[in-house]
């Protein structure tokens, strides 16, 4: 039986990872002279977990109530623990189960078995429930209703929510009393066995971070497939007759006609990403498998240009403004909050698969510079093994993606980088990069975008779904997935003679720009454009009956455009795009 000591110790636990970021957990640990924080040179290199954990073994509530009138949390938590409350940023050492256990009663007065059968199905995913096994598990039609009842009630959070998939969950400090409610069962403490840390015996157990990705990745393996089975069954023959008439000139008009001229670019580089997720292979005219399509995308710039619109809105939706996803089912992970440590840890999980990460604010990883090295191999898709003092992390290979944003001091002419590190040039030219520069044109399109949202004007129609239908249905084909893989044949993307041609002639006309003999840029951003241009070939998979995808006139126009601008870009501006643009296209 685990005592109420251990009991506090889990809550605690939770609570100060919910209650403070990484770096305000560093600041309290050092300022407690705990030796696990003294031994660490940054906050980056610590773990959120054992932190926590490390502050929640150490202090009585006494102390605690000091932490929190010392060190403001975060005002938007809330916190329903059976010895703690958190709420609009004050601590309580009363709890709030009593409360709990009233709502939940309540929920069952109101809906009665059915709802206890939900309740009871969260419970057993542990604590967690999308809206797939919604529909599979629980038949009665008010559902919905019984979910928005328990969100009122602050017994479940949405998690994540998208156009089709969404996520609700119990807040882990509220598990035990809920399943003590479903089962019956007065000491009902099945989660806190397995997740709270055990002193009775002088030993710690950590929650597992590998553990809980793994879950992650289980569940999005699961959206997936339930969207490629829907599709399958129902919009099949739509989907494809939809790519037969499709090409990344037609994904560049409805963006347009959404978001403007200049804001479009960045949700195009996003969606031509995507279609690159299924890592395609890249032959020559000769059938030699040169590259693949997979690649990473950056953009730069202030904040408020649209860069998290464009990786993290228009991939994975926001119903705020009723934009639908338009990216992979199941093949994103947000780690919005995730600290470089911590994705160092957890891209172990990762390991031999291929999944985009979505980073905001992507400079707070190089705050650390022990950071900088693992990140630079992760970016290269080779094998990490990185070393703390307290742990030593792989090796193993990551063959993932990224799409992230951060910030730069943009001047009159190209920009610097926030992040001091002479290293960070090779991380730069890892990835295809975009600044974002806050112009007069670019804040009217902005505004006028915002003004379209508040008014309902922003109106995807059926688009949005057709995109994202047959978006997915070329990642299964290309990564021969199990449902499609009898159905359609896989077929390569081949670099033609003249698209070597037109490579080679934005090159001369670039060198010749360029002045003295030294290069701002490398061969990395010339093969970075291909790498786009083979990603955009994709969407015509359904055009041609050939055994190959030859990569097409309009994906080559824009793979010069960006190719041509970033060169401009990281030589300071020292020629004009368009008129190079205008001799090459």
């Amino acid at each position: 039986m685990i005592s109420e000591q251990d009991e506090k110790i889990f809550e605690r636990r939770e609570l100060l990872k919910k209650a403070y970021s990484i770096d305000k957990l560093f600041e309290i640990g050092r300022q407690l002279n705990i030796p696990y924080f003294e031994k660490l040179s940054s906050c980056w290199e610590m773990d959120e977990d054992e932190a926590s954990n490390e502050i929640s073994l150490r202090v009585t509530d006494d102390v605690l109530k000091q932490i929190f009138q010392k060190y403001e949390p975060r005002r938007w938590i809330t916190f329903k623990g059976k010895y703690y409350l958190l709420a609009d940023g004050k601590l309580s050492l009363e709890g709030s189960w009593n409360l709990v256990a009233n709502g939940l009663r309540r929920f069952k007065l109101m809906h009665g078995s059915a709802g206890m059968n939900l309740l009871k199905a969260i419970v057993e995913g542990g604590g967690v429930i999308d809206s797939y096994t919604v529909k599979e598990i629980i038949k009665s039609p008010q559902v919905y209703e019984m979910l928005s009842d328990l969100e009122d009630l602050g017994i479940i959070s949405a998690s994540y929510i998208g156009e089709k998939y969404r996520e609700w969950s119990i807040p882990r400090e509220m598990l035990p009393i809920v399943e003590s409610e479903v089962f019956g069962k007065k000491e009902t403490r099945v989660e806190l066995e397995k997740q709270a840390t055990s002193v009775s015996k002088g030993k710690r157990r950590i929650i597992d971070p590998l553990a809980e990705e793994r879950a992650i990745i289980e569940r999005m393996d699961r959206e997936l497939d339930s969207y490629l089975y829907d599709l399958i069954e129902n919009r099949l023959e739509e989907t494809i007759k939809f790519g037969r008439n499709f090409s990344i000139t037609k994904l560049s008009s409805y963006l347009q006609d959404l978001f403007g001229p200049i804001l479009y670019f960045d949700s195009l580089l996003s969606l031509t990403q995507q279609y690159g997720l299924s890592n395609a292979g890249v032959i020559n005219p000769s059938g030699k498998m040169v590259k693949r399509t997979g690649w990473s995308l950056a953009l730069f710039g202030d904040p408020g240009t649209g860069k998290s619109f464009a990786t993290r809105d228009i991939i994975l939706g926001k119903t705020s403004i009723n934009l639908p996803a338009h990216g992979i089912p199941g093949r994103n992970r947000y780690c919005g909050g995730m600290t470089p440590a911590r994705f160092i840890r957890v891209g172990q999980a990762y390991a031999g698969r291929t999944f985009n990460f979505i980073i905001p604010e992507f400079n707070d990883f190089f705050r650390y510079k022990g950071m900088i090295e693992p990140l630079k191999i992760a970016m290269e898709q080779g094998e990490i093994r990185y070393e703390t003092q307290r742990e030593v992390i792989g090796p193993y290979k990551f063959t993932s993606f990224f799409v992230v944003n951060y910030n730069v001091a943009v001047y009159k002419r190209g920009y610097k980088v926030t992040i001091q590190d002479p290293n960070f040039r090779a991380i730069e030219d890892r990835m295809l990069c975009r600044l974002h520069r806050l112009t007069k044109e670019r804040f009217t399109e902005i505004a006028e975008s915002q003004m379209k949202i508040f008014l309902g004007k922003m109106d995807v129609g059926k688009m949005a779904q057709a995109i994202r239908d047959h978006l997915t249905l070329i990642y299964a084909i290309e990564t021969q997935h199990p449902l499609i893989k009898d159905e359609f044949p896989y077929k390569p993307v081949m670099i033609t003679e003249d698209a070597y041609k037109l490579i080679a002639k934005a090159r001369e006309y670039l060198l010749n720009e360029v002045k003295g003999d030294t290069l701002a840029f490398s061969a990395r951003l010339e093969d970075k454009a291909l790498s786009f241009a083979c990603s955009a070939s994709l969407m015509e998979y359904f055009n041609t009956d050939e055994g190959f995808i030859p990569i097409s006139r309009d994906s080559l126009k824009y793979a010069i455009q960006i190719y041509v601008e970033e060169a401009s870009i990281r030589s300071q501006e020292e020629f004009e795009p368009r008129e190079i643009l205008s001799k090459i296209i």
